[in-house]
């Protein structure tokens, strides 16, 4: 590749889990977000969401599935909602999946099993498509909803083209970081995250600052789902400049 075209951005996704604040009194929400081992090769030690690179095999479980009304940039067959799912499951273990039609509840005798399942998925000895499929679950690819899709600057020698899920955090499962990519993990209220991040003791990254302030907004996930259901999110694709010897990050438009 020549060292005048941009890095080809690998296609990501990532799972927001939102529940309305458990406070009594308190309204707004709360989002699970992960904190990034510090040795990780792309934004170290600092809190983002559940999220990782669409594989092959994401591609291969979707294709396998019934067609629903899911459509546009992340139809079933593109990967990206298994790829959610997945890395939820790896990162957060919380897999949004239904038996029959009932969501997955971990609080009996399945917690420790599938607790197996996500050790064996993180060290790649099985496929979702197999637990899936020996488990006799579908996959909630239907309750996703598509909010977001960010691409990293080109400036940026590792890029990635992601698109950001939400999703209501099943009340029969425990989020919880892996202690392997995360090392810490909390619900947060998104303006108490971003008054961590203004404090320096929250640690953020330019796009999750830029989505947290987005859904300080809504009062309830009922709220935040009426706003973006069947509403295809545009592309945002910040860019670097440099001023005065530092490069800065700006929004699309943004002078």
């Amino acid at each position: 590749m020549s060292e005048n075209l941009p890095a080809t951005p690998r296609p990501s996704a990532a799972l927001v889990l939102l529940r309305d604040a458990i406070q009594e009194g308190k309204g707004g929400i709360e989002v699970f977000m992960v904190r990034r081992h510090i040795q990780s090769d792309f934004a170290p030690d600092v809190f983002v969401f559940p999220g990782g690179t669409v594989k092959q095999e994401d591609r291969t479980l979707e294709s396998s599935m019934r067609a629903t009304a899911q459509d546009g940039p992340t139809a079933l067959g593109t990967g990206f909602r298994a790829a959610a799912i997945r890395e939820c499951f790896e990162e957060a273990g919380v897999l949004l999946a239904r038996r029959g039609d009932q969501p997955l509840d971990f609080t009996g005798v399945e917690a420790k099993r599938f607790a197996g399942y996500r050790t064996q998925l993180q060290r790649r000895e099985v496929t979702l498509n197999e637990i899936v499929a020996g488990e006799g679950l579908t996959l909630m690819t239907d309750a996703l909803l598509h909010w977001a899709h960010w691409i990293t600057p080109e400036a940026w020698p590792k890029r990635f083209d992601t698109h950001f899920f939400l999703a209501e955090a099943p009340q029969g499962q425990l989020a919880a970081h892996d202690d392997l990519e995360t090392t810490e993990s909390v619900w947060i209220a998104p303006e108490v995250a971003l008054s961590g991040f203004e404090s320096g003791a929250f640690p953020l990254v330019f796009a999750t600052v830029h989505q947290l302030r987005d859904l300080s907004a809504f009062a309830s996930y009922a709220g935040a789902r009426e706003r973006f259901a069947g509403v295809t999110p545009e592309t945002i694709m910040p860019r670097i400049v440099e001023r005065e010897g530092a490069s800065v990050i700006l929004m699309p438009g943004e002078e």
